[in-house]
């Protein structure tokens, strides 16, 4: 058995939450993780661009895609190895990231409840150190298994070889060179609730809660994000389409004296994060729609496809939405979505 399943000239537009228009010249379906040496191996005699799906939530297609693009379906869970303390949980790439949280709350281990209800997959998880309600995945990363393109090996990376940022790592970065297949994330059995990011104790309240487990707090922030956030199903989006931009205190600190309502987070050394999606609103641009393009009227950071729109569309929006927020504060804004097809700092031609 080769692990994979090929197939030409496919449809991407139910492999991406945006629903965009889209093609791939060649998809691999790939169901074990030794299967990747091979795979490469017959990519490179096909001299085109690889691209590594999950379930096409942290992407925007620009275009139709000339390459290969592999789906890792791989998608178990295990504890590893457990004491009185923790558990070290083993996820492949493939697993429902939605899933992990429900399946590790389930056996009394915490520390995911915050990030319930991201979209999307494990694999994705350490590619964009993904983190919600003050909570980094980064925090519970003992090992990522990857696939190593450039030596055709599978690697066991420590966290700290992970070079974990803000929404970024060393897997983001170095694209074209690793493909995550596994984490490893250990998580405690008792550890104290973080429960003071916006809306959560209000919300905990709300179901008359009040003294919350984990799996409680995981319910009250899937709620909150329910109501904040357009379901991709419905309305085609991918989460938060705009980092948080990340400023030096100074510059924070003048912001706020300037406009008051302006929210300032922690960014660690030194520096503050402000909101994008305050930003954003202040522009003008919350619940905007041109065409089937749009950003969402429930969150200023959500682009929205109301149907038809296609990644140029929804990109050339986003970029004007960058630019004003730029003319107006003097801040730059960046992608959170991968862009496939096209830079986003460049315009289009």
């Amino acid at each position: 058995m080769s692990g994979y399943q090929l197939a030409e000239d496919v449809s991407l537009a139910g492999r991406n939450t945006f629903r965009v228009p889209a093609r791939t010249a060649m998809m691999a379906d790939v169901s074990r993780a030794d299967a990747l040496a091979g795979l490469f191996e017959f990519a490179r005699l096909r001299e085109g661009p690889v691209l590594v799906l999950g379930e096409g939530s942290n992407l925007l297609f620009a275009g139709d895609f000339p390459g290969m693009a592999i789906c890792l379906t791989m998608a178990g869970v295990r504890i590893v190895q457990e004491d009185a303390d923790s558990a070290l949980v083993r996820a492949e790439a493939g697993l429902n990231w939605n899933d992990l949280v429900a399946w590790t709350l389930a056996r009394g281990l915490v520390g995911l409840e915050n990030m319930a209800l991201i979209p999307g997959t494990v694999g994705a998880a350490p590619i964009q150190n993904i983190g919600a309600y003050g909570v980094e995945v980064g925090e519970f990363i003992e090992t990522v298994e990857a696939f190593q393109r450039d030596t055709g090996q599978l690697k066991q990376l420590a966290r700290e070889d992970c070079a974990l940022g803000y929404r970024d790592s060393l897997f983001k970065r170095e694209s074209e060179r690793w493909v995550v297949t596994a984490v490893e994330l250990r998580l405690p059995r008792r550890r104290e609730l973080r429960l003071d990011y916006a809306g959560v104790k209000e919300e905990l309240a709300a179901m008359g809660v009040d003294a919350p487990r984990a799996s409680q707090v995981a319910e009250a922030i899937s709620r909150i994000r329910t109501r904040k956030l357009p379901n991709p199903a419905v309305l085609g989006n991918a989460g938060s389409f705009f980092k948080n931009p990340v400023v030096d205190a100074a510059v924070a600190e003048a912001m706020k004296a300037r406009h008051s309502t302006l929210p300032v987070f922690p960014g660690g050394d030194g520096q503050r994060k402000l909101s994008a999606a305050w930003l954003i609103e202040a522009c003008g641009w919350k619940g905007f729609r041109e065409g089937d393009a749009g950003v969402a009227a429930q969150h200023a950071l959500v682009l929205v496809n109301h149907g038809q729109a296609t990644g140029a569309q929804l990109l050339g929006l986003a970029r004007r939405i960058a630019a004003s927020v730029h003319e107006r504060f003097g801040i730059v804004l960046e992608p959170e979505p991968r862009i496939i097809g096209a830079r986003f700092d460049e315009p289009a031609a």
